[in-house]
């Protein structure tokens, strides 16, 4: 049976490829917790699968639901300006995928808190 359902943890990149050790972490960790759900890993620039790529493969794969989860800290230009256009242009491409976009993880105040708790034990 095909899931309906996905995420894409969605996230900058960068030239050098150790940088995205921590999000494949991550995404190793949410595939263990959500066996059922594919659980895919995406970026803005620099790296692959870029945003478009992991949406197509999800939708080429009978996937109905996407929710994209911005691995950024904070509301910036990418996330405010960025991520509204692809996702226009996915959504063109792929008009009956329904889309769910989270905040950054930086706004959840558990990842806040985490990272607070982990600033004080080690370097409290």
């Amino acid at each position: 049976m095909t899931p309906k359902s996905a995420i894409v943890l969605f996230a900058h990149g960068a030239r050098d490829s150790q940088w995205a050790e921590p999000f494949r972490k991550m995404q190793s960790m949410v595939r263990d917790k959500r066996a059922s759900v594919p659980v895919e890993l995406a970026f803005l620039e620099l790296m692959q699968p870029s945003l478009d790529e992991a949406i197509a493969d999800l939708a080429a794969r009978g996937i109905k639901n996407i929710s994209v989860i911005p691995l950024f800290m904070a509301q910036g230009g990418h996330l405010k300006q960025d991520l509204p256009l692809k996702l226009a242009e996915i959504r063109r491409h792929h008009p009956s995928i329904s889309f769910r976009i989270s905040p950054p993880i930086g706004e959840a105040q558990a990842i806040l808190t985490a990272i607070a708790d982990w600033i004080c034990n080690e370097h409290g």
